[in-house]
């Protein structure tokens, strides 16, 4: 016992401490570039292909494809069934089948990429930013800040945010340069040429190796712009036909704001079970050594602490477990005594200490599910601990000596209650073992469960009775009540009730039969909800422009909406991402694809009062101020990410035909006034301009479309010539045309083009100018063009009801497409219905080890009917808990819903136990049953309120409010039950022998503290 507590309190200390359980993202995202490519070029070329390969996946679930002209995004999404030990190996896969088929892609095709990197959780992010310095000076800070946090233990890797990588940029007048008589090719040529890295080689004397350099190698912009050029026979310096200066990358790369001014960010993650607390507070202290040696003016702000986050929720949580524990206690002295009480007392923290240890063996951190676990088995086991204290008090009374009295309960009971464990066990095998992210996320609630009840039970058996014979002591003689005399208080109205049920037990059935119908039919009016919002004071705002803006559009939004923010009391601080979504730092955040279209602010509100406060003003200011976008403002979901909850994907072979269809469903969705934003992830159009190239006059010219294309890339977004090695960063010189020729639509048509002999020509006159429209992108899924039509629910309204509402429109809309096309539900209906039928297919499994586990404790298949007729009975308390308190009935409330079969059967095994032992002393079945329902109903009604009371605690939380309802209301009515409902049907079952009336007098019915001999 002493080793026990000391493991445990070493354990305790150690035990890695996070947020969220981790959860394996089974998403890999493949890409490939092929630039110059149209849409539909790039669709039937790169993405068919690579689609037709990744169809041959193992445990592929699904694929969702993104193309835009040149680019290739395919994600690859298995089967919640894939296990996180199989999912590198699938990975691997991929990347080799990708390979096999390299040589059948397009010439010029960049890549495929991969990215199975999902699940990195950047908890701790700071954001940088400089008064008086330039972004490349504050970036070197940056970078150094980062070298040296990576050794900071625990940390895994960093991610820097928002930094623009330096270009170098060569500004040609193209008419300048044809007047001049110059090749431009020919100047990109020899710069490239100087800068090249090349072996210059090696002399080897008979002492030492000598290596020869050559010279010419750019060190800087300067060194660029002293190039001398030889043209038509005489030297002509760069500088004095080009402007050559130094920038950023131009369009701008993703940026970082923090509290609306232009920042680098530092993303940390934490590697596997690691301590979040413990690196936070690394980090601090290395981030308190850094800043002291940075210059006035760089400042960094924490724009994201986790470390804070889960010491708050951790502490929490081990305030409600300390009131849980407390709860406990005060119902086992009320009840027990102050020696009894004491029992209990100590076999919790031994308890507890045993379960630290092997979470600590079995890798299990202290985070949100397994603190609620613990919470939710405190009250589970100290129930063997008050049987076998029960038991040896009765025994004691009766006049054994202590080893005899407290080795009694194992003798009589331990193998009763080792079923009941194993079946409560059993009832959360469909929380550890189902197949889908829903079911990983809550993986650990099945593990600490199971552990702290088996332990529970080996402490109940095998350290208890030491305890007893150390502190309980025989009752005084006068204290002794006498065995003749009827009960009084509670017992005598439990036991007087009783038999009055056991006299009326058709009537009692057919009650309890009534209740559990009604029960059923109720279940439709408690809200369906497949996982709350997170309580953290974060709010997330989608600012979604039309999708064919630019990145510097995006910019134009985020700063108007950054001076909205300013000087809101209600706001503690904000980070804006630009042309991309927010980093992963909350492991079930919905991660957003880089878009230049598209910025996400995420805002950390004083608390979670202002966070509802700050919703509701920005939702009126960017329905009035910022009509132009798709906005969309959340609060942190909890677990696996969904992003717009209420979804409908219309899929089918015509692009054309689909986006019609997608807007006859969004009119039958805009029409539910519970609806709001309904938008589409792909539908609008964007221009394009297509010259179209004489061929036979280009042919004339001497030109071809390479040379034509190369030109216009050229003059429109710049050429890479060669790269400057700059320090640790590699710096590209980019040629390019001057802002005059390179910016205007109209310049095209005048723009000047080299012919091979050295004149050069207008565009106009070797090609024709056409406007046009054509899609910046494509979603398909599973190789099918597909269109999602997405939208947000009004406050306070569950999506699963909306969905519900919106069907039978959507159903009559169904019935009137042609074939092929299909409108399929999605978003959180979708994820939900397949994490319940993940669990659902392994309610078997618990059922049949429930079967077998009670088989071989009750030895009769009458019995285990019995038994297992009273475990379906808890949804009576369900369903009226959840109703009068207004609870949904969602994913974690239906594993409690489960776990609650085990608990009640558990008390009815015990049960069932005692009234076959009375039964084998020679009682009547009527008298056995009153004298076993007698003697199980202090300890079986002691757990239970127990239970109950320590639900208390966690009751109000957002995430485990629900189960704690759900298991309070259904453990109080089926323990109820258990001790009335399944004592009248064992006598309606089994009949009462000589009938009711002999339970007329005290003398003839075994008093409640008998034992069987």
């Amino acid at each position: 016992m002493a080793i026990s507590v000391v493991a445990g309190v070493m354990a305790f200390r150690n035990l890695g401490r996070a947020e969220d359980p981790t959860f394996v993202i089974k998403t890999m995202v493949v890409q490939a570039n092929w630039p110059g490519a149209t849409l539909e070029e790039t669709f039937r070329q790169v993405t068919e292909r690579l689609e037709r390969k990744l169809q041959e996946t193992p445990q592929l679930n699904f694929l969702e494809s993104y193309t835009k002209p040149g680019v290739t995004t395919v994600f690859v999404h298995l089967k919640g069934s894939a296990t996180a030990a199989e999912v590198p190996d699938i990975w691997y896969h991929v990347r080799k089948s990708i390979a096999d088929i390299r040589h059948t892609l397009p010439q010029g095709i960049v890549g495929p990429f991969f990215n199975d990197e999902f699940g990195d959780t950047f908890g701790i992010i700071y954001g940088f930013t400089a008064d008086g310095f330039s972004h490349r000076e504050l970036r070197d800070y940056v970078e150094e800040a980062r070298s040296e946090l990576l050794h900071v233990p625990d940390v895994s890797k960093i991610e820097i945010l928002g930094a623009q990588d330096e270009r170098i940029f060569i500004e040609f007048s193209m008419q300048e340069l044809a007047s001049l008589g110059i090749d431009r090719q020919a100047v990109l040529s020899a710069l490239a040429a100087q800068n090249i890295v090349r072996p210059s080689g090696e002399i080897q004397t008979g002492k030492e190796n000598i290596s020869v350099r050559v010279s010419g190698a750019f060190a800087s912009e300067a060194d660029i712009a002293n190039v001398n050029l030889a043209v038509n026979g005489r030297l002509i310096r760069l500088a004095d036909i080009a402007t050559i200066r130094r920038g950023f990358a131009d369009p701008p790369q993703p940026m970082f704001r923090v509290n609306g001014k232009d920042a680098i960010g530092l993303a940390i993650a934490m590697r596997d079970g690691g301590d979040i607390l413990a690196m936070g507070a690394n980090i601090d202290r290395a981030m308190t050594r850094i800043l002291a040696n940075m210059p006035v003016g760089i400042d960094a702000t924490l724009v994201a602490d986790q470390a804070v986050t889960v010491k708050s929720a951790i502490s929490e949580f081990m305030e409600s477990l300390w009131q849980a524990v407390g709860i406990i206690l005060v119902v086992s002295f009320i009840a027990l005594g102050v020696r009894a009480g004491a029992i209990v007392a100590l076999a919790i923290p031994l308890t507890l200490a045993i379960v630290f240890a092997l979470m600590q063996i079995a890798h299990i951190d202290m985070q949100r599910i397994s603190l609620g676990a613990l919470i939710i088995a405190l009250a589970l086991m100290v129930d063997d601990a008050m049987t076998t204290t029960d038991a040896t008090l009765t025994r004691l009374a009766a006049g054994d000596d202590p080893p005899t009295a407290a080795s009694y309960a194992f003798k009589a009971y331990a193998a009763a209650m080792l079923a009941g464990t194993l079946v409560t066990v059993a009832g959360f095998v469909p929380v550890g073992f189902a197949a889908s992210s829903a079911g990983e996320y809550t993986f650990t609630l099945f593990a600490v469960v199971a552990i702290a009840l088996l332990v529970s039970w080996i402490v109940a058996v095998l350290f208890a009775p030491l305890l007893q014979v150390l502190i309980l002591r025989a009752p005084a003689k006068d204290k002794i009540p006498d065995p003749n005399a009827p009960p009084k208080g509670v017992m005598g109205m439990y036991r007087a009730f009783l038999i009055l049920c056991l006299r009326l037990r058709w009537v009692t059935l057919a009650v309890t039969a009534g209740l559990f119908v009604l029960s059923v039919l109720a279940l439709p009016l408690i809200p369906r909800q497949f996982f709350p919002s997170s309580d953290r004071p974060e709010l997330l705002v989608d600012l979604a422009s039309p999708q064919n803006a630019s990145i510097y559009a995006s910019q134009s939004v985020a700063e108007a909406f950054d001076k909205v923010l300013a000087n809101d009391p209600d706001v503690a601080r904000w980070s804006t991402y630009v042309g991309r979504g927010a980093i992963r730092f909350y492991l079930p955040l919905d991660v957003q694809l880089p878009n230049d279209f598209f910025a996400q602010s995420v805002i950390v509100a004083q608390d979670v009062a202002a966070r509802e406060r700050l919703r509701v003003k920005l939702e009126k200011v960017l329905a009035t101020d910022f009509p132009q976008l798709v906005a969309r403002i959340s609060p942190l979901e909890l677990g696996p990410p969904v992003g717009w909850p209420v979804q409908y994907r219309v899929s089918g072979p015509e692009i054309e035909k689909v986006r019609a269809i997608a807007f006859d469903l969004a009119k039958v969705m805009a029409e539910n006034p519970e609806v709001e934003t309904v938008n589409y992830n792909w539908i609008e159009p964007a221009r394009q301009v297509s010259i179209r190239v004489d061929q036979d006059e280009a042919r004339l010219l001497g030109l071809s479309t390479a040379q034509l294309a190369g030109v216009l890339n050229t003059v429109l977004s710049g050429q890479p010539v060669t790269q400057v090695r700059d320090d640790i960063y590699l710096v590209n010189v980019v040629a390019r045309a001057t802002d005059e020729e390179r910016v205007s639509l109209a310049s095209l048509a005048t723009l000047q083009v080299p012919l091979p002999g050295g004149r050069t020509v207008p565009l106009s006159q070797i090609a024709t100018f056409e406007y046009g429209q054509d899609y910046p992108a494509i979603w398909r899924r599973d190789r099918v063009p597909t269109l999602t039509v997405q939208s947000d629910v009004k406050r306070g309204v569950l999506p699963e009801s909306v969905v519900e509402k919106l069907d039978p429109k959507i159903e009559a809309l169904r019935r009137t497409l042609p074939d092929g096309y299909a409108i399929t539900t999605g978003g959180t209906v979708e994820e939900s219905a397949s994490s319940l039928a993940s669990v659902v297919a392994v309610v078997p499994v618990m059922l049949l080890l429930m079967f077998t586990v009670l088989m071989f404790e009750l030895k009769s298949f009458q019995r285990l009917v019995i038994v297992l007729s009273v475990a379906p009975l808890g949804l009576i308390g369900v369903v009226a808990a959840l109703l009068a308190s207004g609870r949904p009935l969602g994913f974690v409330a239906i594993l409690g819903v489960l776990a609650l079969i085990g608990m009640i059967t558990k008390n009815a095994v015990i049960l069932i136990g005692q009234i076959e032992a009375d039964r084998a002393a020679g009682k009547t079945v009527w008298d056995a049953v009153v004298s076993a329902s007698s003697m199980r109903f202090r300890p079986i009604m002691l757990t239970a309120v127990s239970t109950v009371l320590g639900m208390i605690p966690i009751a109000p939380t957002v995430f485990w409010g629900p189960m704690a309802f759900a298991i309070m209301g259904g453990l109080l009515v089926g323990t109820l039950l258990t001790l009335i409902f399944l004592p009248a049907l064992y006598v309606a079952w089994f009949g009462p022998d000589t009938g009711p009336e002999r339970v007329g007098g005290a003398g003839k019915t075994q008093p409640a503290n008998a034992q069987p001999a």
